[in-house]
């Protein structure tokens, strides 16, 4: 939900340009909740190692910044990919590729779990984040393919594409819905597995994606491909408009602060995997509620834009507790981010998806190839500049970004707002038609 008032004020009465309306998150067929189940588990590899990221140190006597390494090359072959996804799913279909991203995902995170050195795991985490990009991406598109809307009987009566609409968000929040969820879960199975091994939960993940690879064989159909082949440029090219390019430059300040505090963080808390875990849970299920329920409600009622700034400033204040408060402080700021980020999380990816004419396979391409990037880099730079600084550095280089993204939004507010608003129409038919269904 990516727009704001009309009139700049955010008060109730005037429409959000993403403004759906009531929708439905529990009545959809089979393959939507065969992939929003794989899509949990593939979203619960990224928090997974956060619990025994202190144990694998120790485990291949290796320092904070090599542990690191591990999303930090999980991110930059995911950012890469990126390119990739369109490109494969167009001449493949979409339950090929997240047959092929969940294949990946099995053989290299069970690969992972034999690692003898840190290189190794280095290595087969990022083929492991080529299987999660092809897989990922492509599973929000699927996702908004087959969701049932609420209201199409009223578009079928003649009310324009609010069905249509519905039925996108309705598959928007899911797909948020799993991403909180698998957040949630990941440090919690990273904890419970890694207690007794580090290379335990590795071969967990391999396990249930495998079980996702079934579900996704037995109860996915192949869509329609789109009548025109995506290129390897094109989600480049889409960047050229300028309220995507916007909203992927805002997200890429956000996202070095998102995975400053999940990759850098339990370097800091120091806690067993039993308590990191915990932590990270408590984390995720706040990330969840505020993504999936008190975003949509705060955007109907400020504006998106208003909410999204408002919650990068939020983001930044708390980071710099974290950085510089007690240790129950960083707990308490650790749990507490995951509301931010929830809701940050929610607009961003609804402004991708809508803010520009490019299809939406291929916007969603551009701009997540743009944040990935520091998804790669936090993990890499926050350790550094500890050991270039002191603790408390990387958390205000993580608030400088949050803050920098606030400002992107602020300075590029008119333009996102009125693009959002115009493509609106395009994309509410794109749904109807299933052309985001890749």
């Amino acid at each position: 939900m990516s727009g704001t008032t009309s009139s700049g004020h955010g008060g109730g009465t005037a429409a959000d340009p993403f403004d759906e309306g009531g929708t439905s998150l529990l009545r959809q067929p089979k393959a939507v909740w065969a992939t929003a189940g794989a899509s949990v588990v593939a979203f619960m590899g990224i928090g997974l190692v956060d619990p025994i990221l202190p144990s694998i140190a120790q485990g291949l006597h290796a320092t904070n910044s090599q542990v690191s390494l591990l999303f930090t090359s999980y991110f930059l072959i995911t950012a890469v990919a990126m390119l990739l996804t369109g490109f494969v799913s167009s001449r493949i279909g979409g339950r090929r590729t997240l047959l092929l991203g969940l294949a990946f995902v099995v053989v290299f995170a069970g690969l992972a779990g034999t690692s003898d050195s840190v290189g190794q795991l280095v290595g087969f985490r990022a083929g492991w984040g080529l299987g999660n990009a092809l897989f990922v991406s492509t599973a929000l598109a699927v996702i908004v393919g087959a969701a049932n809307p609420i209201g199409a009987a009223r578009s079928a009566s003649g009310e324009g594409g609010g069905g249509r609409r519905a039925g996108s968000a309705a598959a928007i929040l899911l797909y948020e819905s799993a991403l909180g969820l698998g957040m949630a879960c990941g440090p919690l199975l990273g904890a419970a597995l890694g207690n007794a091994s580090w290379r335990y939960p590795f071969f967990g993940t391999a396990t249930l994606m495998a079980v996702g690879f079934l579900c996704i064989t037995a109860f996915l159909k192949e869509q329609p491909k789109p009548a025109r082949k995506t290129s390897l440029l094109d989600p480049v090219k889409a960047l050229g408009h300028g309220g995507l390019a916007s909203t992927a430059i805002s997200a890429f300040f956000y996202n070095y602060t998102f995975f400053t505090v999940l990759a850098f963080t339990p370097f800091v808390l120091n806690m067993t995997p039993y308590r990191s875990g915990a932590v990270f849970f408590a984390w995720g299920v706040l990330l969840a509620v505020f993504s999936v329920i008190v975003a949509p409600r705060m955007q109907a009622r400020f504006g998106s834009l208003k909410v999204l700034g408002g919650s990068l400033v939020l983001l930044a204040v708390n980071v710099l507790v974290l950085g510089y408060g007690s240790h129950t402080a960083a707990v308490v700021c650790t749990i507490l981010s995951g509301a931010f980020i929830g809701v940050n999380n929610t607009v961003y990816t609804e402004l991708a998806l809508g803010v520009s004419d490019a299809p939406r396979p291929v916007a969603s391409a551009g701009y997540n190839f743009v944040r990935w990037f520091a998804a790669a880099a936090a993990p890499y730079f926050a350790p550094k500049i500890e050991e270039w600084s002191n603790l408390h550095i990387p958390f205000v280089v993580a608030a400088v970004t949050a803050v920098l993204g606030a400002l992107v939004v602020v300075v590029r507010r008119s333009a996102l707002t009125h693009e959002a608003a115009e493509h609106q129409p395009q994309h509410a038919t794109e749904d109807g038609v299933t052309a985001f269904a890749n």
